[in-house]
C-alpha cells in the first residue's frame, strides 16, 4: 500500500508550565440539585476558579489559580451553608460513606413517621369521627413534623441564613404550613367543619423520608461497584530491611504507598516493576513494551534503570527505588473513575442552571396560587391545600440526579468490566466515532514471543535446527529462549541433554550437545551466515543457530496475536466502524498481522514513528472522519491526544492512560466494543432520565396549580420521581455482560 503522508508537527503532549491547580473536595449537607448548583455558582464567583459539583458522589472538582489557598475554597463552600474537606492521599481511595442524612437515621425517622402517619390517615379518613380525633391527630402529627421532618427544617434554615432556597425549603414550608394552619384552626375552634391538614403534613413527611431513604440505599448500590474496585487495590511490594542488631536482611511486604526513595525492593519473575528504580543485584530480561511499544525484551543487569510498569520476565532482581509517588496504577484507576463520576455533560449543566432558579420560581408560583385560589374560591383552607401541593410536588431532585446517577452506575460497572470512562463528554464523543485506529504491539498483539518461522541451510532438516536451538535455549530463562523451547515441545521433539551452558547477555547462548559446541543468537556471533539465511525477510526477531562458526539455520520469533483481537475487530466493523492499523514494524509484518485479524491492507500504515502516528490521525480528521485511537505506550500518547476519542490499555504507561479519554484496564481488545456499548447505553439512560425529570415537572406543576392533585399524592409523586431516576440508572449494572 502507499503510506499516508506525514508532516512534522509540534509535540502535542508537551504542556506549558501549570498556572492552575485542581483539588477534589468532599461536600457534606447537599440534598438537591439546587445545592450543587449554588456551590458551583459561589465558587465560580472567585476569579480563575471553575468547579464541578456532583450530587450523587457528594464530591467537587475545583480548578483554581496556583496562588489561591485551598482554604479560601473551603470557606466559600462553608459560607454557602455546606461542609467541605480536601480529598488527598489515602482518603482518595475510600468511597464517600456520608449521605445528606445518615441512612440509619433516615430509616429510623421514616419508620416512625410512617407508623404515626398511617394512624393519622386512618383517623382523618375513616368512617368514624371520635370527638377527640382532631386532638389525637395533632398529638400524633407533632412528633412527625417536629422530629421526623427535622432534617428538612434544619436544611431549610441553613439555606435561609445565607439568603438561599433549596428543595428542603419547599418541603419545610409545605409541611409547616399544613401543620401550623391546622393547629391554629384547632386551637381557635374554627375547624368545626373538619378541614384539617394534619394527615397531609404527616403523610407527606413519611413519603419524603421513605423516598429519601430508598434514594440513599440505591445510590449506595450504585457506589458498590466502585467500592469493590477499590478493594482490589490492596497490593504490596516486598522491601528489604536490615535488622539494626543482627544486621540480617529480611523481606517485609509493604503497601505500595509506603515505598520510599532509596528502598530496595524485590521483583520476581512475572511481576511488574513497582516504581522507577535502579538494579542493584541480579540480571533479567525486562518486557518494556508498555513504555517503548517494542515487543523484544531488554536484558538488564546491575546499574541499569527500570521504568515503573515494565515486567520482569525472568530472574530475581533487587531494585533501588529512585522515584516514588501515590500515583500507582490502582490509584490512577480510582481517580479516573472519580473524574468520570464528577463530570457533567452540557445537557446536565443546563439542568443544574434550571434547578438553581427553580426553587425561587416555585415559591413565587405557590404564593400566586394561594392568593388566586383564596380570591377565586373564597376559602383560605382550599387555597392553602392547593399551594401546599405546588410546594411539595415541585422537586428538582430528579433533575439533579439524572446525569450523575447514570454516570455513577455506568462508570462503576465499566470499572468492574475493565472500562474506565473519564467524563460525560466522552459519552457524546464515543457516539460520534466512525473510525478506529489501533496500535499493534500490546494492543492487537500480546507482546508474548512465539516462533513464527523456521529456515535451514540446504541439506539440513528444519527439525534439526529447532532441536539444536531448543536444546541450547533450555538452559536460559529469556522470553525468546522460552518461545523456542515451547515450539519444540509443541512439535513433540525430544530435546537432547546439554553441558557447559554459557549465557551471552544481550547476544544469545552457547552449549555443548554431545561433542558439538552449538551457538544460538545474533548474526555477529558467527563467522559466516549463508546468504540464503541472512537475506530472508521475516517479521519479528531472527535468531541464528549454528556450529563451527557457521550459521546453519534461523528461527523467527514474533508477537502473538491476542485470541480475542480478530473477533473484536469484526464486531467493530459490524458496528460500521472503519478500522486502521498503525505500527512501527515493517510493512510486511504489519500487513501480515492485519490480514490475520481482518483489517484491510489499504488501512495499514507501517514504519511509523510516534510523531507519524499523530500525523496520520490528523490526516484522517482532515478527511472529515471522527477518529478513536487505541494504544498503550508513550509512543502512542501523541496520537491518543490528537484523536477525537483516545483509548489506552490499562497495562500501558501512565502517559498513555493520562492522555486517554477511556482506559481499558484489561489487556483485551474486546474491551473496545465493550466500551463503545457501555458509553452509548449510559448516554441513552441519561437522556431518558432527563426526559422524565423535565417532563414530570412540566406536567405536575400546572396540574397542582389547577387543584387537580391532592397534597399527599403530590408527596408520593415527588418521592417516586427521584426513585425512578435512580432505578433507571441501576439498569446499567447489566449494560455489558460478564
Amino acid at each position: 500500500m502507499t503510506p499516508m503522508s506525514t508532516t512534522t508537527a509540534p509535540d502535542p503532549v508537551a504542556e506549558p508550565e501549570a498556572t492552575s491547580r485542581s483539588v477534589d473536595l468532599a461536600i457534606t449537607g447537599m440534598t438537591c440539585a439546587s445545592c450543587s448548583a449554588r456551590i458551583e455558582r459561589n465558587l465560580g464567583k472567585i476569579d480563575g476558579v471553575e468547579a464541578t459539583v456532583n450530587l450523587a458522589t457528594e464530591r467537587a472538582t475545583v480548578s483554581h489559580p496556583a496562588d489561591l489557598p485551598v482554604d479560601e475554597l473551603i470557606k466559600t463552600v462553608e459560607a454557602s451553608g455546606y461542609g467541605a474537606t480536601v480529598i488527598e492521599g489515602e482518603s482518595r481511595l475510600t468511597p464517600p460513606t456520608h449521605t445528606p442524612i445518615a441512612r440509619a437515621d433516615l430509616q429510623r425517622r421514616a419508620a416512625v413517621a410512617g407508623a404515626l402517619a398511617f394512624v393519622v390517615l386512618v383517623l382523618a379518613m375513616g368512617p368514624w369521627e371520635p370527638a377527640a380525633s382532631p386532638w389525637l391527630q395533632w398529638l400524633l402529627t407533632t412528633p412527625v413534623v417536629g422530629w421526623a421532618a427535622w432534617p428538612f427544617h434544619k436544611a431549610a434554615y441553613s439555606a435561609a441564613r445565607h439568603l438561599q432556597s433549596t428543595m428542603d425549603t419547599l418541603v419545610s414550608l409545605g409541611v409547616s404550613a399544613a401543620y401550623l394552619w391546622s393547629t391554629v384552626t384547632l386551637l381557635t375552634g374554627a375547624g368545626v367543619d373538619g378541614h384539617y391538614y394534619f394527615e397531609t403534613a404527616a403523610v407527606i413527611t413519611a413519603f419524603l423520608l421513605i423516598g429519601r431513604w430508598l434514594e440513599a440505599r440505591t445510590k449506595d448500590e450504585g457506589r458498590s461497584a466502585l467500592t469493590e474496585l477499590m478493594d482490589l487495590g490492596s497490593k504490596g511490594v516486598a522491601v528489604q530491611r536490615i535488622d539494626s542488631r543482627s544486621r540480617a536482611t529480611t523481606e517485609v511486604v509493604l503497601p505500595l504507598e509506603e515505598l520510599q526513595v532509596g528502598d530496595h525492593f524485590i521483583v520476581r519473575p512475572g511481576e511488574k516493576v513497582a516504581t522507577d528504580g535502579r538494579v542493584v543485584d541480579g540480571s533479567s530480561a525486562i518486557d518494556t513494551s508498555l513504555v517503548t511499544g517494542e515487543s523484544v525484551p531488554v536484558d538488564v543487569r546491575t546499574g541499569d534503570h527500570l521504568d515503573a510498569g515494565t515486567v520482569n520476565t525472568s530472574g530475581r532482581l533487587v531494585v533501588e527505588a529512585t522515584a516514588v509517588g501515590a500515583d500507582t496504577t490502582y490509584a490512577q484507576i480510582v481517580r479516573l473513575v472519580e473524574q468520570a463520576q464528577t463530570g457533567k455533560a452540557e445537557v446536565q449543566r443546563l439542568a443544574d442552571r434550571v434547578s438553581s432558579y427553580f426553587v425561587p420560581a416555585v415559591l413565587g408560583l405557590a404564593l400566586l396560587t394561594f392568593v388566586g385560589w383564596w380570591i377565586g374560591s373564597g376559602s383560605a383552607t382550599t387555597a392553602l391545600g392547593v399551594a401546599v401541593t405546588v410546594l411539595i410536588i415541585a422537586c428538582p431532585c430528579a433533575l439533579g440526579l439524572a446525569t450523575p446517577m447514570a454516570l455513577l452506575v455506568g462508570t462503576s460497572r465499566g470499572a468492574q468490566r475493565g472500562v474506565l470512562i473519564k467524563g460525560a463528554q466522552v459519552l457524546e464523543d464515543t457516539r460520534r466515532v466512525d473510525t478506529l485506529v489501533l496500535d499493534k504491539t500490546g494492543t492487537i498483539t500480546t507482546g508474548v514471543a512465539q516462533v513464527t518461522d523456521l529456515a535451514a541451510s540446504p541439506g539440513l532438516h528444519p527439525a534439526a535446527v529447532l532441536t539444536a536451538a531448543a536444546a541450547v535455549e533450555s538452559g536460559s530463562e529469556h522470553p525468546i529462549a522460552r518461545a523456542i523451547v515451547r515450539r519444540a515441545q509443541d512439535k513433540g521433539i525430544k530435546v537432547p541433554a546439554i553441558r557447559d551452558f554459557e549465557a551471552l547477555p544481550g547476544a544469545g547462548a552457547v552449549a555443548t550437545i554431545k561433542d558439538t559446541r552449538v551457538t544460538v543468537g545474533r548474526a555477529d556471533l558467527f563467522d559466516e551466515v549463508p546468504a540464503e539465511l541472512a537475506t530472508l525477510e521475516r517479521p519479528g526477531t531472527t535468531v541464528f543457530v549454528g556450529w563451527d562458526g557457521v550459521a546453519r539455520g534461523a528461527l523467527t520469533v514474533a508477537d502473538e496475536i491476542r485470541e480475542t483481537s480478530g473477533d473484536a475487530i469484526r464486531a467493530l466493523r459490524a458496528e460500521g466502524l472503519q478500522v486502521w492499523l498503525l505500527s512501527g514494524d515493517n510493512e510486511h509484518n504489519a500487513t501480515t498481522i492485519a490480514a490475520q485479524v481482518g483489517i484491510d491492507p489499504e488501512h495499514v500504515v507501517a514504519d511509523v514513528r510516534p510523531q507519524d502516528k499523530h500525523d496520520v490521525i490528523a490526516e484522517l480528521q482532515e478527511q472529515g472522519r471522527v477518529v478513536a485511537m487505541v494504544g498503550d505506550g508513550v509512543n502512542d500518547a501523541a496520537a491518543i491526544v490528537k484523536a477525537d476519542l483516545g483509548m489506552a490499555m490499562g497495562t500501558g504507561t501512565d502517559v498513555a492512560m493520562e492522555s486517554a479519554d477511556i482506559v481499558l484496564v484489561h489487556a483485551d481488545l474486546e474491551s473496545v466494543p465493550r466500551a463503545i456499548t457501555l458509553s452509548r447505553e449510559t448516554l441513552q439512560v441519561i437522556k431518558q432520565n432527563l426526559g422524565w425529570a423535565f417532563g414530570y415537572n412540566i406536567l405536575a406543576i400546572p396540574l397542582a396549580m389547577a387543584g387537580l392533585l391532592n397534597p399527599m399524592i403530590a408527596g408520593a409523586a415527588m418521592a417516586l420521581s427521584s426513585i425512578l431516576v435512580v432505578l433507571n440508572s441501576l439498569r446499567l449494572r447489566r449494560a455489558i455482560s460478564d
